[in-house]
């Protein structure tokens, strides 16, 4: 035990979109928390549940198709789930921010950088003075490694490289100094240089501000080199949950196994690249039996008709995996226990 305090908890979370086909449950009874200070990865292929699971906290769910429809979300003692829009306009920024995944669809393409960087602080703080505010705005630009950051104030998106529209959106998302910031794929679309630059900047602001992190990302060697501890999603659920360094050592699902054997890996030659068979079934397409089933070389006979329960393999490592339910031990013969 690390002696932090847990500040977000995420309970039996569902998040369903009601479409003409039906209903679609694309985030289907997840549990987590976050640690104050601590750096959490979220991985998981494009469609398994990763950013709906952000837009649940923030509450930024489109409504309709999409609604909320079971469990809870709590930041401190608050249930954010049981907050109006007016009350979730107090959390964001404030107390939760987050950067989404492409900054030039987040920025507003008809205004400056500083217009936008402002309006951020004196929404929250309506009794601070434009000037004190443009005065933070600079402050931020220049904490993110920003050049000319008074230049920058009266740029807009449209004048800045990729990078630094990013750079922009972490300054607009810490501005206001929150205690947890949602990193939904910040690198994506990025140079690999730039990518490197921009998560070696959010560690550094996570230890100097002391900001716990949800990095959410399909790049496990991004999770690598930032992450305390991770979560793999598949097809809306959490099928493994483990320290960073013990994930990598000891996969214990067959899918993230897969995931790690498919990380290219320079010192060795491989005439093809491995990748997992099939596709990530289409939300809600699977009602029995375990969701990865189709695709997982160990499946058998239960693994068609049951969908597991989340396995503890160790104090801080659980799957959800039938491997670890055969009479109650693993292949290896270890005793293993079933998360209540």
């Amino acid at each position: 035990m690390d002696g932090r305090k847990t500040i977000l908890q995420v309970n039996d979370l569902q998040t369903t979109f009601f479409t003409d086909s039906g209903e679609i449950p694309a985030v289907d009874h997840i549990d987590f928390h976050l640690k104050e200070g601590e750096v959490l990865g979220i991985v998981g292929e494009s469609g398994c549940g990763k950013s709906v699971t952000s837009l649940s906290i923030m509450g930024l769910v489109p409504k309709p198709p999409g609604k909320i429809v079971g469990g809870e979300i709590l930041y401190g003692n608050k249930d954010l789930l049981k907050l109006n829009e007016k009350q979730m306009r107090q959390i964001r920024g404030n107390d939760i921010a987050m950067i989404f995944q492409e900054p030039m669809t987040s920025l507003n393409p008809l205004f400056t950088i500083g217009n936008q960087m402002t309006e951020a602080i004196r929404i929250h703080e309506r009794g601070l003075s434009k000037k004190k505010a443009v005065t933070r705005a600079v402050e931020m630009l220049n904490l993110v490694g920003l050049p000319r950051a008074t230049e920058l104030m009266n740029d807009y998106p449209h004048q800045l490289s990729g990078g630094m529209r990013q750079r922009v959106m972490i300054a607009m998302a810490l501005v206001c100094n929150p205690k947890v910031l949602i990193a939904d794929e910040p690198t994506t679309a990025l140079d690999v240089t730039i990518q490197a630059q921009i998560m070696k900047l959010m560690k550094e602001l996570n230890t100097r501000l002391g900001t716990a992190v949800l990095l959410i990302t399909h790049d496990l060697g991004v999770v690598a080199e930032t992450c305390e501890r991770v979560i793999v999603m598949y097809a809306g659920q959490i099928i493994e949950e483990a320290p960073v360094r013990k994930l990598f050592e000891d996969p214990q699902h067959p899918y993230t196994k897969g995931l790690i054997q498919s990380v290219p890996d320079m010192r060795f030659k491989k005439d093809r690249l491995y990748s997992i068979p099939g596709n990530v079934p289409r939300p809600g397409s699977i009602r029995h039996g375990c969701r990865f089933a189709a695709r997982c070389e160990f499946a058998f006979d239960r693994c068609l008709k049951e969908n597991p329960a989340l396995y503890e393999t160790s104090d801080d490592h659980q799957t959800r995996c039938f491997l670890f339910d055969r009479e109650g031990a693993d292949m290896n013969g270890n005793k293993t226990l079933v998360k209540s």
